[in-house]
Parts: C-alpha cells; sequence; structure tokens
C-alpha cells in the first residue's frame, strides 16, 4: 500500500462525512502527523510503498476519522497562530476566527508591547493565553477556566511552547480566587456563545465530540458569560485597560449594547474574514 492508495481509501471511507476537498485536506493533515511530510514532498513520494506499521497507523486515525471524530482529536494536536497545541475532548478545537482576535489585539497600536497583566478568561486548550505571551514576552499572562482538565491541557501547551503563564481555577459566573486587587490590561475571553437553537446549524461531528459546556448557553440567556466577564472587567482592568471577546454573529449589535450599559467607551465591531460580527473590543 502506497500513499496514493490510502489517500483512496480515505475518500471512500469519508465521503459520506465530508465532501472531497476536506477529506484531501484531512489526509494530508494525517500524512504530515505520521510521516513530516509537506504537500510537496507527499506528491513526489506518493508512490513509494508505506511500511506495515506506518500502514497500520493510517488505518487506526481512518477508524476514528470514520467515527466522526475531529482530525485534530484524532491526531492529537493542531496549529493555532504558527504554534503547535496538544487538543483532547476536553478542550475546543481552537478556530481560524480566534487567531483573527489574537491578531487584532497584538496588532492593536494601542496596546503597548510591554503590556503589565493580561488575562483569559475560559482558556481552554490555552491558545489565546499562550500565543499572547509568545509575542508580549514582558506581559505577566494568567489564564482561567472551569474545567480542571482543560486547565491540565492548557499547562502542558505552555510547557511545549516555552512561556510562562499563571493558570486560574475558577468559574467566572462566580469568581473566587482571583484576588481582588489584581489589576489587568487587557481582558481577553471566547466564551461559550452558541444558541440551543443553532444546534441543528453545527456539523455532526462537533456536536458528537466537542465539549458542550464550551460551547453552549440557553436561548433565554445567550449573553450571560459576556455580562459576567463585562461586570469582573468593571473591577479588575485598569483604567483605559482593553476588553476584547469573541462573539456570536448573530449577538453583535446585542453585545454592543450591553457593553454600552456598562459604561464601557470606545466600543468596536469587528467582521471576521468571511464578514461575520465576530470580534468587540472595548474600553474602560
Amino acid at each position: 500500500m502506497n500513499l496514493a492508495e490510502l489517500s483512496v481509501t480515505y475518500q471512500q471511507k469519508l465521503q459520506k462525512l465530508y465532501d472531497e476537498e476536506e477529506i484531501q485536506s484531512l489526509f494530508l493533515l494525517v500524512v504530515n502527523h505520521l510521516l513530516g511530510y509537506s504537500k510537496g514532498r507527499y506528491i513526489t513520494e506518493k508512490q513509494t510503498p508505506l511500511s506495515e506499521d506506518v500502514y497500520l497507523k493510517f488505518e487506526e486515525i481512518l477508524i476514528l476519522l470514520s467515527g466522526g471524530k475531529p482530525v485534530q482529536y484524532a491526531v492529537g494536536w493542531t496549529e493555532f497562530y504558527g504554534l503547535p497545541f496538544n487538543v483532547n475532548p476536553s478542550v475546543l478545537i481552537p478556530r481560524p476566527e480566534t487567531e483573527e482576535l489574537v491578531d487584532w489585539i497584538l496588532n492593536d497600536k494601542e496596546i503597548s508591547r510591554q503590556s503589565g497583566n493580561v488575562i483569559d478568561i475560559g482558556t481552554g486548550s490555552g491558545c489565546i493565553a499562550i500565543s499572547l505571551k509568545k509575542h508580549l514576552s514582558q506581559a505577566h499572562v494568567f489564564a482561567m477556566d472551569i474545567s480542571k482538565e482543560a486547565l491540565d491541557t492548557a499547562k502542558g501547551n505552555a510547557l511545549i511552547n516555552q512561556v510562562e503563564v499563571g493558570f486560574i481555577h475558577d468559574d467566572i459566573l462566580n469568581p473566587v480566587s482571583v484576588a481582588n486587587d489584581r489589576k489587568f490590561d487587557i481582558i481577553v475571553s471566547n466564551p461559550p456563545y452558541i444558541t440551543e437553537n443553532e444546534k441543528q446549524e453545527m456539523h455532526q461531528n462537533v456536536l458528537a465530540h466537542e465539549p458542550h459546556t464550551a460551547l453552549f448557553v440557553s436561548n433565554e440567556k445567550p449573553l450571560i458569560f459576556y455580562e459576567a466577564i463585562a461586570e469582573f472587567a468593571k473591577k479588575h482592568l485598569c483604567d483605559g485597560g482593553s476588553l476584547f471577546f469573541e462573539i456570536n454573529e448573530y449577538l453583535g449589535e446585542q453585545s454592543v449594547e450591553m457593553l454600552t450599559v456598562k459604561g464601557f467607551t470606545d466600543i468596536v465591531l469587528r467582521k471576521d474574514m468571511q464578514g461575520k460580527d465576530r470580534m468587540i473590543k472595548a474600553v474602560l
């Protein structure tokens, strides 16, 4: 069996779950994971026979993918903002739109490269906090999550990427362990924001495998986490400090209104690369 033949097998076994282009992208990711091949090297090597043990590894991953497991969970890692992150079902798989949020923060002209204290609320894999620390090396970066399993994953990712991040186990809806006198120059969060009504729009492999507590909120209180984080920010954000959110594309105006009522200013609603309202910045 060679890679060209394996590619056909992947197409046949996964065609009910993904379209042809998606399957090829998944397959190339697995090739890179198992063999370290770039797309160019895959093209030159795809007729070379594979050893039995390597072939079996491809088969093992194909079985997981056929069961609907996201490829990032199947291989155990993904890339975010140019950095490697281990992922597992205790954390969400980082998305490209979240990379856009990180990029906005790092390229915001009002953000000092020396930014003092930064906190990422609902850190999950740690992708936001770790990426910010990697580029704001002088900053003191903290990461909060309610899930101990998620924090364990994030701590491991901080080690992989050789950065120091302070991890906090706490619930933003009822925070108790964050010191009352600690102030932050940047507060950032990508909290749960998908309403129950939106579940039917989502891919089945997301619903079946990614942690629902990190995804969903009730239809009745879709901004519950944003309101809590905004209240936290009113107490813990430095004067002139910035609050950044990733948001539900359908709740942009509601989010702006909520922040305005709570006294935030210089509110900017920004679209992602797909033209969806996806990010907000507000100043205290």
